[in-house]
């Protein structure tokens, strides 16, 4: 009996997959490529002294990001596709799992690349690594008036 209700749980969890349906507990795709596009978005001030996924509080005057498919604590430099600023960000957090963003920033980072007011932007971004880039401070932009 207990073989057969083990057989029935598997065969209904993989009903949603055989019938071309994506299962409600899919892994989180990584997304490792060294340059990725996409559109960002801003955090909302709810998420305010919340906690991140790799355990920080989260501030929107840090230079912070959430991004599904890179590795937390991977720092990323982000350039707004429509006026070329770019920012650099420590990604410490993950977006909700049915978000297609490619990344979350915090308020001070969509400042500085000048989209606050229309709250998306395309951009690209470019992987630097685990380590923080010794450049990561010079080569921001300035904020935004």
């Amino acid at each position: 009996m207990k073989t057969a209700l083990t057989l029935l749980l598997t065969v209904l969890a993989a009903a949603p997959c055989a019938l071309g349906q994506k299962s409600r507990t899919a892994a989180r795709v990584r997304n490792l490529d060294s340059v990725q596009y996409g559109v960002a978005s801003y955090y909302a001030d709810k998420f305010e002294g919340r906690r991140t996924a790799n355990g920080e509080t989260f501030s929107q005057k840090k230079m912070t990001a959430a991004h599904n498919g890179l590795p937390l604590g991977t720092w990323i430099r982000v350039t707004n596709l429509r006026n070329g600023r770019k920012v650099v960000v420590k990604v410490n957090d993950r977006l909700h799992h049915r978000n297609r963003r490619l990344v979350d920033l915090s308020r001070t980072a969509a400042s500085r690349l000048g989209y606050l007011n229309s709250g998306l932007t395309k951009v690209r971004i470019e992987v630097l690594g685990r380590k923080k880039p010794t450049d990561a401070d010079a080569k921001q932009a300035p904020k935004a008036p």
